[in-house]
């Protein structure tokens, strides 16, 4: 077997979409191909968001987060990103796994585009939405995941 048919190491990620009054998130198949929303958790106190996500994080055997992290267009890291950093650096540490950021610019947009071509009410679906941005979130990791071992195991041929 060459190394660039040895299976890659499946990984289990969490992508969450951190907000004020809910947390959306996602899982990916166990191939590490495909992320999709799980869940929305209606925010009530950190214990409790700690205690539900830690549930998901045992039944689907996490090993990482992958968190949104909100950059304004300019790239720059505003008041809304920095909470962000301060409560996923709380998680990762109250549930014992790695995390990793992504750019979240534009997935609540895109998860509403994707609601309204689905006819439904971006307003009476907000956890739709943070479940669909989630999965966003997830799937831009997970794609970014692959294309970096692809280029890497195209390195060794050489």
């Amino acid at each position: 077997m060459t190394p660039e048919e040895k299976p890659k190491p499946l990984i289990s990620a969490l992508g969450l979409d951190l907000g004020r009054k809910r947390i959306g998130v996602a899982g990916c198949d166990g191939t590490g191909l495909i992320a999709t929303g799980i869940t929305t958790i209606e925010r009530t106190s950190f214990i409790n968001d700690v205690e539900q996500l830690r549930q998901i994080v045992q039944d689907r055997q996490v090993q990482v987060l992958v968190i949104g992290l909100p950059y304004s267009m300019d790239g720059s890291l505003g008041f809304q990103a920095h909470q962000v950093q301060k409560l996923a650096k709380r998680l990762s540490k109250a549930l014992n796994l790695p995390m990793e950021y992504m750019d979240e610019r534009l997935t609540s947009f895109q998860a509403e585009q994707l609601l309204k071509a689905e006819n439904r009410s971006p307003s009476r679906h907000k956890g739709l939405i943070d479940r669909k941005a989630a999965a966003l979130i997830l799937q831009q990791w997970l794609d970014q995941r692959r294309a970096q071992s692809h280029s890497s195991a195209a390195a060794i041929e050489y």
